[in-house]
Protein backbone atom coordinates (compact mmCIF):
# COMPACT_ATOMS: atom_id res chain seq x y z
CA UNK A 1 0.00 0.00 0.00
CA UNK A 2 1.24 3.37 -0.77
CA UNK A 3 0.16 6.78 0.05
CA UNK A 4 -0.69 9.41 -2.10
CA UNK A 5 2.24 11.77 -3.55
CA UNK A 6 2.80 15.16 -2.79
CA UNK A 7 1.43 17.15 -5.97
CA UNK A 8 2.34 20.80 -7.30
CA UNK A 9 0.47 23.84 -8.11
CA UNK A 10 0.72 22.82 -11.62
CA UNK A 11 -0.74 19.39 -10.81
CA UNK A 12 -3.95 21.52 -9.22
CA UNK A 13 -4.89 23.68 -11.84
CA UNK A 14 -4.86 20.74 -14.29
CA UNK A 15 -7.00 19.30 -11.22
CA UNK A 16 -9.22 22.08 -10.93
CA UNK A 17 -9.52 23.08 -14.39
CA UNK A 18 -12.36 19.34 -14.44
CA UNK A 19 -14.08 20.65 -11.75
CA UNK A 20 -14.30 23.95 -12.52
CA UNK A 21 -17.33 24.69 -14.72
CA UNK A 22 -19.32 22.61 -12.55
CA UNK A 23 -18.46 24.94 -9.75
CA UNK A 24 -20.07 27.67 -12.22
CA UNK A 25 -22.96 25.83 -12.68
CA UNK A 26 -22.91 25.42 -9.14
CA UNK A 27 -22.62 29.00 -8.17
CA UNK A 28 -25.45 30.02 -10.38
CA UNK A 29 -28.12 28.42 -8.81
CA UNK A 30 -26.94 28.91 -5.42
CA UNK A 31 -28.98 31.31 -4.16
CA UNK A 32 -32.06 30.31 -6.02
CA UNK A 33 -31.79 26.50 -4.38
CA UNK A 34 -31.33 28.02 -1.04
CA UNK A 35 -34.64 30.44 -1.33
CA UNK A 36 -36.82 27.24 -2.69
CA UNK A 37 -35.00 25.05 -0.16
CA UNK A 38 -34.33 22.68 -3.34
CA UNK A 39 -31.47 20.17 -2.33
CA UNK A 40 -28.73 19.73 -4.80
CA UNK A 41 -28.97 16.32 -5.39
CA UNK A 42 -28.44 16.79 -9.59
CA UNK A 43 -25.34 19.00 -8.48
CA UNK A 44 -23.68 16.77 -6.56
CA UNK A 45 -24.16 13.84 -8.38
CA UNK A 46 -22.71 15.76 -11.49
CA UNK A 47 -19.83 16.54 -9.06
CA UNK A 48 -19.45 12.45 -8.49
CA UNK A 49 -20.16 11.55 -12.04
CA UNK A 50 -16.98 13.84 -12.95
CA UNK A 51 -15.12 12.07 -10.11
CA UNK A 52 -14.71 14.31 -7.50
CA UNK A 53 -16.12 11.62 -4.95
CA UNK A 54 -12.95 9.76 -6.12
CA UNK A 55 -10.21 12.75 -5.78
CA UNK A 56 -8.28 11.10 -2.87
CA UNK A 57 -8.29 7.38 -4.42
CA UNK A 58 -4.90 6.88 -5.90
CA UNK A 59 -4.19 6.89 -9.55
CA UNK A 60 -3.15 3.25 -9.30
CA UNK A 61 -6.75 2.46 -8.05
CA UNK A 62 -8.95 4.49 -10.62
CA UNK A 63 -8.88 7.81 -8.62
CA UNK A 64 -7.86 11.20 -9.38
CA UNK A 65 -4.85 11.06 -6.77
CA UNK A 66 -5.34 14.47 -4.84
CA UNK A 67 -2.94 15.08 -1.92
CA UNK A 68 -4.60 16.69 0.89
CA UNK A 69 -3.51 20.13 0.24
CA UNK A 70 -5.59 19.65 -3.22
CA UNK A 71 -8.89 18.32 -1.97
CA UNK A 72 -9.26 21.33 0.68
CA UNK A 73 -8.54 24.06 -2.25
CA UNK A 74 -10.79 22.23 -4.16
CA UNK A 75 -13.71 22.37 -1.35
CA UNK A 76 -13.10 25.88 -0.61
CA UNK A 77 -13.40 26.69 -4.54
CA UNK A 78 -16.76 24.82 -4.03
CA UNK A 79 -17.61 26.10 -1.14
CA UNK A 80 -17.12 29.36 -2.44
CA UNK A 81 -20.10 28.00 -5.17
CA UNK A 82 -22.37 26.48 -2.79
CA UNK A 83 -20.89 26.50 1.05
CA UNK A 84 -24.10 23.51 1.32
CA UNK A 85 -22.03 20.77 -0.85
CA UNK A 86 -18.96 20.48 0.89
CA UNK A 87 -20.27 20.16 3.96
CA UNK A 88 -22.60 17.40 2.49
CA UNK A 89 -19.55 15.51 1.07
CA UNK A 90 -17.77 16.13 4.42
CA UNK A 91 -18.65 12.65 5.52
CA UNK A 92 -18.10 10.94 2.58
CA UNK A 93 -14.46 12.62 1.95
CA UNK A 94 -14.06 11.05 5.88
CA UNK A 95 -14.54 8.22 4.98
CA UNK A 96 -12.75 7.71 1.71
CA UNK A 97 -9.58 8.91 4.21
CA UNK A 98 -10.32 6.36 6.83
CA UNK A 99 -10.10 3.23 4.31
CA UNK A 100 -6.98 5.09 2.57
CA UNK A 101 -5.27 4.55 5.46
CA UNK A 102 -7.02 0.72 6.33
CA UNK A 103 -5.29 -2.44 5.52
CA UNK A 104 -7.17 -5.60 4.44
CA UNK A 105 -8.95 -7.20 1.61
CA UNK A 106 -12.26 -3.99 2.30
CA UNK A 107 -9.67 -1.39 1.34
CA UNK A 108 -9.66 -2.46 -2.21
CA UNK A 109 -13.44 -2.74 -1.75
CA UNK A 110 -14.13 0.47 -0.84
CA UNK A 111 -11.86 1.91 -2.84
CA UNK A 112 -13.28 0.68 -6.21
CA UNK A 113 -16.94 1.58 -4.91
CA UNK A 114 -15.56 5.25 -4.80
CA UNK A 115 -14.56 4.95 -8.35
CA UNK A 116 -17.60 3.62 -9.24
CA UNK A 117 -20.01 6.80 -7.84
CA UNK A 118 -20.70 5.50 -4.57
CA UNK A 119 -21.13 8.06 -1.67
CA UNK A 120 -20.63 7.73 1.82
CA UNK A 121 -22.85 10.05 4.23
CA UNK A 122 -22.93 10.52 8.03
CA UNK A 123 -24.93 9.70 11.22
CA UNK A 124 -22.96 9.76 14.29
CA UNK A 125 -24.98 12.08 16.93
CA UNK A 126 -27.94 10.65 18.88
CA UNK A 127 -31.47 12.21 19.37
CA UNK A 128 -32.40 13.07 22.62
CA UNK A 129 -30.81 13.06 26.27
CA UNK A 130 -28.16 10.57 25.43
CA UNK A 131 -25.73 10.46 28.60
CA UNK A 132 -22.05 11.35 26.83
CA UNK A 133 -20.38 8.25 26.41
CA UNK A 134 -23.41 6.00 25.83
CA UNK A 135 -24.48 4.94 22.22
CA UNK A 136 -28.12 4.36 22.18
CA UNK A 137 -27.89 2.90 18.52
CA UNK A 138 -27.42 -0.94 18.37
CA UNK A 139 -25.78 -3.01 16.14
CA UNK A 140 -26.62 -6.73 16.74
CA UNK A 141 -26.18 -10.31 15.37
CA UNK A 142 -28.56 -11.51 12.44
CA UNK A 143 -30.48 -14.30 14.00
CA UNK A 144 -31.45 -15.13 10.13
CA UNK A 145 -28.01 -14.69 8.49
CA UNK A 146 -25.34 -17.49 8.50
CA UNK A 147 -22.53 -14.83 6.98
CA UNK A 148 -21.84 -13.14 10.50
CA UNK A 149 -24.10 -10.08 9.27
CA UNK A 150 -25.91 -7.43 11.50
CA UNK A 151 -28.86 -5.95 12.08
CA UNK A 152 -28.83 -1.74 13.27
CA UNK A 153 -31.52 0.04 15.01
CA UNK A 154 -31.42 3.70 16.51
CA UNK A 155 -31.85 7.29 15.45
CA UNK A 156 -29.29 10.11 14.54
CA UNK A 157 -29.77 13.70 14.05
CA UNK A 158 -27.50 15.98 11.99
CA UNK A 159 -26.57 12.99 9.66
CA UNK A 160 -25.26 15.20 7.16
CA UNK A 161 -25.04 14.37 3.39
CA UNK A 162 -27.10 10.87 4.42
CA UNK A 163 -30.01 12.27 2.17
CA UNK A 164 -27.68 12.27 -0.52
CA UNK A 165 -25.67 9.04 0.05
CA UNK A 166 -25.38 5.39 -0.91
CA UNK A 167 -24.16 4.64 2.13
CA UNK A 168 -24.21 6.03 6.17
CA UNK A 169 -21.06 5.99 8.16
CA UNK A 170 -23.12 5.33 11.63
CA UNK A 171 -21.37 5.13 14.74
CA UNK A 172 -23.26 2.49 17.24
CA UNK A 173 -22.57 -0.38 19.55
CA UNK A 174 -22.48 -4.06 18.98
CA UNK A 175 -24.96 -6.00 21.65
CA UNK A 176 -22.58 -9.21 21.55
CA UNK A 177 -19.52 -7.31 23.25
CA UNK A 178 -20.48 -3.70 23.88
CA UNK A 179 -17.64 -2.88 21.45
CA UNK A 180 -18.50 0.62 19.73
CA UNK A 181 -18.39 0.61 15.86
CA UNK A 182 -18.80 2.06 12.88
CA UNK A 183 -21.58 0.38 10.81
CA UNK A 184 -21.69 1.27 7.29
CA UNK A 185 -25.46 1.17 6.08
CA UNK A 186 -26.50 -0.01 3.01
CA UNK A 187 -28.84 3.68 2.69
CA UNK A 188 -31.01 1.75 0.01
CA UNK A 189 -32.90 -0.80 1.87
CA UNK A 190 -35.97 -1.36 3.83
CA UNK A 191 -35.44 -0.07 7.37
CA UNK A 192 -33.75 2.78 6.33
CA UNK A 193 -35.21 5.82 6.19
CA UNK A 194 -33.91 10.35 6.40
CA UNK A 195 -35.61 13.31 7.20
CA UNK A 196 -34.81 16.54 5.93
CA UNK A 197 -35.75 18.20 9.36
CA UNK A 198 -32.52 20.52 10.01
CA UNK A 199 -34.05 24.12 10.66
CA UNK A 200 -31.37 26.63 11.01
CA UNK A 201 -31.05 28.96 9.56
CA UNK A 202 -27.88 28.43 7.58
CA UNK A 203 -25.93 25.75 5.17
CA UNK A 204 -29.95 24.75 4.66
CA UNK A 205 -29.68 22.93 1.83
CA UNK A 206 -26.81 20.37 3.20
CA UNK A 207 -29.65 17.12 3.54
CA UNK A 208 -28.85 17.57 7.52
CA UNK A 209 -31.66 15.53 9.76
CA UNK A 210 -33.10 12.31 10.94
CA UNK A 211 -32.24 9.35 10.02
CA UNK A 212 -33.75 6.44 11.39
CA UNK A 213 -32.51 2.80 11.47
CA UNK A 214 -35.19 -0.17 12.04
CA UNK A 215 -33.34 -3.28 11.82
CA UNK A 216 -31.53 -2.67 8.64
CA UNK A 217 -29.01 -5.02 7.51
CA UNK A 218 -25.32 -4.87 8.03
CA UNK A 219 -22.68 -7.11 6.42
CA UNK A 220 -20.26 -8.01 9.05
CA UNK A 221 -17.01 -7.03 6.89
CA UNK A 222 -19.08 -3.36 7.13
CA UNK A 223 -18.86 -3.46 11.24
CA UNK A 224 -15.90 -2.02 12.24
CA UNK A 225 -14.34 -1.08 15.50
CA UNK A 226 -14.11 2.67 16.25
CA UNK A 227 -10.79 2.14 17.44
CA UNK A 228 -9.03 1.86 13.97
CA UNK A 229 -10.39 4.70 12.62
CA UNK A 230 -8.29 7.15 11.28
CA UNK A 231 -6.53 8.93 13.96
CA UNK A 232 -6.76 13.03 12.33
CA UNK A 233 -10.35 12.27 11.93
CA UNK A 234 -11.45 15.36 14.06
CA UNK A 235 -9.45 17.71 12.29
CA UNK A 236 -10.69 16.60 9.11
CA UNK A 237 -14.07 17.08 9.76
CA UNK A 238 -13.15 20.54 11.11
CA UNK A 239 -10.83 21.49 8.07
CA UNK A 240 -13.99 20.49 5.83
CA UNK A 241 -15.50 23.47 7.58
CA UNK A 242 -12.56 25.94 7.68
CA UNK A 243 -12.76 25.01 3.49
CA UNK A 244 -16.67 25.80 3.97
CA UNK A 245 -15.78 29.60 5.82
CA UNK A 246 -12.94 30.39 3.13
CA UNK A 247 -15.25 29.46 0.63
CA UNK A 248 -18.14 31.65 2.18
CA UNK A 249 -15.92 34.99 2.06
CA UNK A 250 -15.15 34.45 -1.14
CA UNK A 251 -18.73 33.73 -2.08
CA UNK A 252 -19.77 37.02 -0.13
CA UNK A 253 -17.19 39.23 -1.87
CA UNK A 254 -17.87 38.19 -5.42
CA UNK A 255 -21.74 38.86 -4.88
CA UNK A 256 -21.60 41.83 -3.51
CA UNK A 257 -18.75 42.88 -5.96
CA UNK A 258 -20.85 42.30 -8.70
CA UNK A 259 -23.63 44.59 -6.87
CA UNK A 260 -21.51 46.89 -6.51
CA UNK A 261 -20.01 46.92 -9.89
CA UNK A 262 -23.58 47.27 -11.71
CA UNK A 263 -25.03 50.05 -9.21
CA UNK A 264 -26.41 53.14 -10.72
CA UNK A 265 -27.90 54.84 -7.91
CA UNK A 266 -25.37 57.15 -5.61
CA UNK A 267 -25.73 59.52 -2.63
CA UNK A 268 -25.16 63.19 -2.25
CA UNK A 269 -22.69 62.74 0.36
CA UNK A 270 -20.24 60.23 -1.52
CA UNK A 271 -17.18 60.43 -2.69
CA UNK A 272 -17.42 59.79 -6.53
CA UNK A 273 -20.06 59.39 -9.37
CA UNK A 274 -20.39 55.90 -9.31
CA UNK A 275 -20.75 53.25 -6.56
CA UNK A 276 -17.75 51.51 -8.34
CA UNK A 277 -15.62 53.99 -8.11
CA UNK A 278 -16.14 55.36 -4.21
CA UNK A 279 -12.99 54.74 -2.44
CA UNK A 280 -14.94 53.69 0.54
CA UNK A 281 -17.06 51.56 -0.95
CA UNK A 282 -13.66 50.24 -2.66
CA UNK A 283 -11.86 49.72 0.53
CA UNK A 284 -14.89 47.66 2.10
CA UNK A 285 -14.62 45.43 -0.70
CA UNK A 286 -10.74 45.29 -0.30
CA UNK A 287 -10.89 44.16 3.34
CA UNK A 288 -13.39 41.43 2.79
CA UNK A 289 -10.99 40.24 -0.23
CA UNK A 290 -8.04 40.27 2.27
CA UNK A 291 -10.45 38.33 4.53
CA UNK A 292 -10.66 35.78 1.84
CA UNK A 293 -6.90 35.76 1.14
CA UNK A 294 -6.02 35.01 4.73
CA UNK A 295 -8.50 32.16 5.06
CA UNK A 296 -7.17 30.19 1.91
CA UNK A 297 -4.04 30.68 3.34
CA UNK A 298 -5.54 29.30 6.55
CA UNK A 299 -7.11 26.31 5.07
CA UNK A 300 -3.81 25.93 3.55
CA UNK A 301 -1.46 25.53 6.03
CA UNK A 302 -4.11 23.16 7.79
CA UNK A 303 -4.28 21.12 5.40
CA UNK A 304 -0.49 20.24 5.19
CA UNK A 305 -0.58 19.45 8.65
CA UNK A 306 -3.52 16.66 7.65
CA UNK A 307 -1.41 15.63 4.75
CA UNK A 308 1.75 14.90 7.18
CA UNK A 309 -0.46 12.99 9.62
CA UNK A 310 -1.41 10.88 6.77
CA UNK A 311 1.88 10.42 5.53
CA UNK A 312 2.38 9.70 9.33
CA UNK A 313 0.61 6.74 9.09
CA UNK A 314 2.77 5.16 7.08
CA UNK A 315 5.84 5.23 8.63
CA UNK A 316 6.10 2.41 10.98
CA UNK A 317 7.21 4.87 14.03
CA UNK A 318 4.26 5.10 16.00
CA UNK A 319 5.77 8.19 18.09
CA UNK A 320 6.28 10.31 15.11
CA UNK A 321 2.93 9.34 13.83
CA UNK A 322 1.32 10.60 17.25
CA UNK A 323 3.19 13.74 16.82
CA UNK A 324 2.13 14.28 13.06
CA UNK A 325 -2.04 13.65 14.58
CA UNK A 326 -1.33 16.30 17.96
CA UNK A 327 -0.48 18.72 15.07
CA UNK A 328 -2.79 18.76 12.79
CA UNK A 329 -5.46 18.89 15.85
CA UNK A 330 -3.76 21.64 16.96
CA UNK A 331 -3.55 23.46 13.79
CA UNK A 332 -7.52 22.94 12.63
CA UNK A 333 -8.08 24.14 15.79
CA UNK A 334 -5.65 27.19 16.12
CA UNK A 335 -7.47 27.59 11.98
CA UNK A 336 -11.14 27.32 13.81
CA UNK A 337 -10.67 29.81 16.24
CA UNK A 338 -9.57 32.42 13.73
CA UNK A 339 -11.74 31.60 10.83
CA UNK A 340 -14.88 31.92 13.05
CA UNK A 341 -14.06 35.28 14.05
CA UNK A 342 -12.74 36.43 10.39
CA UNK A 343 -15.57 35.04 8.53
CA UNK A 344 -18.78 36.04 10.08
CA UNK A 345 -17.34 39.72 10.49
CA UNK A 346 -16.36 39.83 6.92
CA UNK A 347 -19.59 38.45 6.06
CA UNK A 348 -21.29 41.17 8.08
CA UNK A 349 -19.26 43.59 7.01
CA UNK A 350 -19.54 43.33 3.27
CA UNK A 351 -23.30 45.19 3.84
CA UNK A 352 -21.03 48.35 4.46
CA UNK A 353 -20.57 48.42 0.66
CA UNK A 354 -24.02 48.19 -0.11
CA UNK A 355 -27.16 50.66 0.48
CA UNK A 356 -30.92 49.85 2.23
CA UNK A 357 -31.86 47.76 -1.37
CA UNK A 358 -28.56 45.49 -0.34
CA UNK A 359 -30.94 43.69 2.79
CA UNK A 360 -33.33 42.70 0.01
CA UNK A 361 -34.56 39.21 0.26
CA UNK A 362 -34.71 38.66 -2.93
CA UNK A 363 -30.96 38.93 -3.13
CA UNK A 364 -30.20 36.80 -0.11
CA UNK A 365 -26.79 38.08 0.41
CA UNK A 366 -27.76 37.57 3.96
CA UNK A 367 -27.01 33.74 3.44
CA UNK A 368 -23.48 34.25 2.93
CA UNK A 369 -23.42 35.25 6.79
CA UNK A 370 -25.88 32.71 7.88
CA UNK A 371 -23.71 30.26 6.35
CA UNK A 372 -20.62 31.50 8.12
CA UNK A 373 -22.22 31.64 11.16
CA UNK A 374 -23.47 27.92 10.87
CA UNK A 375 -20.22 26.72 10.49
CA UNK A 376 -18.62 28.39 12.66
CA UNK A 377 -21.22 26.68 15.35
CA UNK A 378 -19.99 23.24 14.79
CA UNK A 379 -17.26 21.83 17.74
CA UNK A 380 -17.69 25.23 19.58
CA UNK A 381 -14.45 27.08 18.98
CA UNK A 382 -14.64 28.74 22.97
CA UNK A 383 -13.25 25.30 23.78
CA UNK A 384 -10.83 24.64 21.54
CA UNK A 385 -9.16 27.94 22.54
CA UNK A 386 -9.22 26.86 25.36
CA UNK A 387 -7.34 23.85 24.51
CA UNK A 388 -4.85 25.35 22.76
CA UNK A 389 -4.22 27.65 26.06
CA UNK A 390 -3.37 24.29 27.88
CA UNK A 391 -0.96 23.17 25.48
CA UNK A 392 1.01 26.54 25.10
CA UNK A 393 0.92 26.92 28.83
CA UNK A 394 0.98 23.52 30.03
CA UNK A 395 2.05 21.29 27.02
CA UNK A 396 -1.28 19.21 27.75
CA UNK A 397 -1.95 17.51 24.06
CA UNK A 398 -5.55 18.17 22.73
CA UNK A 399 -8.03 15.22 22.64
CA UNK A 400 -8.70 14.00 19.15
CA UNK A 401 -11.86 12.39 19.49
CA UNK A 402 -15.20 13.97 22.02
CA UNK A 403 -18.85 13.37 21.93
CA UNK A 404 -21.85 15.14 22.87
CA UNK A 405 -24.91 14.62 24.99
CA UNK A 406 -26.16 14.88 28.71
CA UNK A 407 -24.10 15.17 31.31
CA UNK A 408 -24.00 12.18 33.26
CA UNK A 409 -25.80 11.44 36.81
CA UNK A 410 -24.23 13.85 39.57
CA UNK A 411 -21.81 15.51 37.49
CA UNK A 412 -20.96 18.94 38.96
CA UNK A 413 -22.69 22.24 37.20
CA UNK A 414 -21.11 25.66 37.30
Amino acid sequence: MTHTPPTTDADYELLAARFRPLFAEIAEGASRRELDHELPRKEIRSLITAGFGALRVPVADGGLGASLPQLFRLLTELAAADSNIPQALRAHFAFVEDRLVSTGPQRAVWLKRFVDGETVGNSWTEVGGVTIGDVITKVSPDPDRHDGGFLISGTKYYSTGSIFADWIDTFAQRTDNDVKVIAVVSAHQPGVTHADDWNGFGQQTTGSGTSTFERARVDAGNVIDFDTRFKYQTAFYQAVLLAVLAGTITAAERDVAHEVRNRTRIFSHGNASSFAADPQILQVIGEVSAAAYAADATVERAARALQHAYEGAFLDDEAEDERRNDVAELETAKAQVILTALATRATSDVFNALAASGVSTAKNFDRHWRNARTAANHNPWVFKARIIGDHSVNGVVPPRVWSIGSAPSGAAKA
